[in-house]
């Protein structure tokens, strides 16, 4: 909004030219969404608390979990007006992928609001039906999808997969999935909005992991957008990919802000309203720029937090045995004697190696 409102008045005052920067604009989406968090935070968590949406706990996990019954939840419900405040304030609003970030995230976040609803309201310990929430996440992640390949200022790249390592653009080593790319990118976007969702299970550890992930995508979206850095790179360069990171920016705010009140012991938990979305967005995030399978790089937590969970279910099918102690991993470390701090620090730990990692493929080849 800013941008449209102020930089036409440049010619009057010179200074409102910085308003045609991506890096300002970007500071100032973090800083924006950051103090959104901090100022409201407290205000909407006591009205989560009124409405008696509060987080029932597991009786099969750790016995340390049931002093956090009754802690409330839809916190993401903070975390998601952050970003869409912040978003709305700084970024360009005719940009398409902006466009189609903030829907998804309205989107997501209902679909999460509404699973939240029916367990802390309702009394359903399950939510929603599994399949129906599924069909909805599939059904935004196709539009998205869908949106993403028909827009005309990436049609170069759109449906090219890069294998981080081994693919740049003049290298010959990039995969055409054509049409199916539809399905591929629905398939990212759900997988990680499931896998965040999953790894929301310890104080911290989500949204820390999230906000390791936005600053990694951040940078990357930068350098995409940036033609001459991007040839430099040897990566694909999406013209209209560098305003992506003012809504990133915001992303990362909004994470870092919330952590405030999700530290360990937490105040508040970011609920399905949160985690759903969030791992939405970063999975939308890497579709649009062009960086699908380094998302399981940088993404590397969420990824193994995913994988316990098939893992132990697979193994318990065909042996009726437990292969962890308990499944997402995170719950088997704690199991192993692990202190949830330490389990979420650790992971943290990781998720920054895994991010240095991911970075250092741009320039490798």
């Amino acid at each position: 909004m800013l941008y449209h409102l102020l930089l036409p008045l440049q010619k009057y005052l010179s200074f409102l030219r910085l308003f045609q920067y991506i890096t300002f604009r970007s500071l100032y989406a973090a800083v924006t969404a950051l103090l959104f968090v901090l100022f409201f935070g407290n205000i909407i968590i006591g009205w989560l608390r009124n409405l008696k949406f509060r987080e029932e706990i597991r009786t099969l996990g750790p016995d340390s979990h049931q002093a956090k019954a009754g802690t409330p939840t839809m916190g993401g419900v903070i975390i998601l007006s952050a970003i869409l405040f912040s978003s709305l304030l700084w970024s360009n609003l005719l940009n398409l992928y902006n466009i189609v970030l903030m829907v998804a995230t309205l989107l997501l976040g209902a679909v999460g609001f509404a699973d939240d609803y029916i367990k802390a309201i309702k009394k359903h310990k399950d939510g929603m039906p599994g399949r129906m929430k599924l069909c909805l996440q599939v059904v935004i992640a196709l539009m998205a999808a869908i949106i993403i390949y028909y827009n005309p200022s990436n049609e170069e790249f759109t449906t090219k997969i890069f294998i981080p390592f081994i693919s740049k653009v003049d290298s010959g080593t990039l995969i055409d999935f054509g049409l199916f790319w539809i399905v591929f990118a629905a398939v990212t976007i759900v997988g990680a909005s499931n896998a965040v969702n999953l790894t929301d299970g310890l104080d911290g550890l989500a949204i820390g992991s999230v906000l390791i992930v936005s600053v990694t995508l951040g940078l990357i979206s930068y350098l995409t957008g940036h033609q001459s850095v991007a040839a430099y790179l040897n990566i694909p360069h999406i013209p209209d990919g560098g305003e992506i990171s003012v809504f990133i920016a915001a992303l990362a705010g909004a994470s870092l802000g919330f952590l405030w009140f999700n530290s360990n012991p937490a105040t508040v938990f970011m609920g399905d309203t949160g985690s759903l979305a969030l791992g939405g967005i970063i999975g939308l995030i890497a579709v649009m720029i062009k960086k699908e399978l380094l998302l399981f790089i940088v993404g590397g937590v969420f990824v193994v937090e995913t994988l316990s969970v098939i893992i132990q279910v697979g193994y318990y099918k065909l042996s009726k045995k437990r292969f962890f102690k308990m499944a997402p991993i995170h719950h088997h470390f704690e199991l192993s004697g692990w202190s949830e701090q330490k389990v979420v620090v650790r992971l943290w730990i990781i998720g920054i190696i895994l991010a240095i990692v991911g970075l250092s493929t741009l320039k490798i080849l």
